[in-house]
């Protein structure tokens, strides 16, 4: 990621905006700001497309006009983040991003449930897309990003549930349920745990809780089988064992958020 003639660059758009060289931060104007962050999300892009969707307020030949702008003060400013070819903008490859690391992460956990899923909680649990940003193309992202987060912590949260760590799974299914609290998937694991380890108040509060924000919101009952796993609290003859740690439907990970996600 080093490069010789312009130190290493270092670009950071989890939790804030912030552009590095050789670890000293370069300050440059909103305007800049703009535009390399939709580089980095984009991609390549044609300067007639990024001058539409970073200006779009403006007629054609204006918002043409402030995307050259940008370019020639990025490109003096931060000499080596900007590559130019004819009518396509783009990054220098060697530009290391921190997006770039987060969606790495999330497709990980989206091909496999085994690996490190400490690191996984730990890396993207506070990880959100450029805060406090509200343009289309940025909410967009912030959305997608959220989803993916959604599906990894849940399937974290299966993964410690399977190995026997129930503190390990209700803290993703915590995680995923900051993102979503209808999300029943998560609901479900993190009911199933908090009865594995005899909490059988904190699971109850927890399974309360939904019930009465999925129906205040949805209007309607939270699905069968989250209402048998509760149930099962309420035969005397129960113990920890009977608890089916993570119950055996599929929780459908494949599919946008549902309510009765199984």
């Amino acid at each position: 990621m080093g490069n010789d003639d312009y130190g290493i660059l270092e670009l950071d758009l989890m939790r804030s905006w912030q552009l590095r060289r050789d670890g000293a931060v370069v300050h440059v104007a909103a305007r800049q700001q703009r535009l390399i962050a939709a580089l980095a999300v984009r991609g390549p892009s044609l300067r007639n497309y990024l001058a539409g969707m970073l200006w779009p307020e403006y007629p054609d030949a204006k918002a043409l006009e402030s995307l050259r702008v940008a370019v020639h003060l990025m490109t003096r400013q931060v000499p080596g983040l900007l590559v130019k070819d004819g009518a396509l903008l783009t990054l220098d490859s060697r530009v290391a991003v921190d997006l770039y690391r987060v969606r790495a992460l999330l497709k990980e956990a989206a091909l496999s449930s085994s690996g490190s899923t400490w690191t996984l909680l730990r890396d993207l649990r506070d990880a959100e897309f450029l805060p406090g940003w509200y343009e289309d193309w940025v909410i967009f992202e912030q959305s997608r990003l959220r989803h993916d987060q959604l599906r990894a912590f849940t399937l974290a949260a299966r993964e410690f549930s399977g190995r026997g760590d129930h503190g390990g799974a209700a803290e993703a299914a915590l995680a995923a349920l900051e993102i979503e609290p209808l999300y029943e998937s998560a609901v479900r694991v993190l009911v199933a745990s908090e009865l594995a380890q005899g909490n059988l108040a904190s699971a109850l509060l927890v399974y309360d809780k939904y019930q009465e924000q999925l129906l205040s919101d949805m209007g309607v009952p939270p699905s069968d089988g989250l209402r048998q796993l509760i149930g099962q609290t309420a035969k005397p003859q129960a113990t920890h064992a009977d608890v089916p740690l993570v119950p055996a439907l599929d929780i459908g990970l494949g599919q946008q958020p549902l309510l009765h996600n199984v």
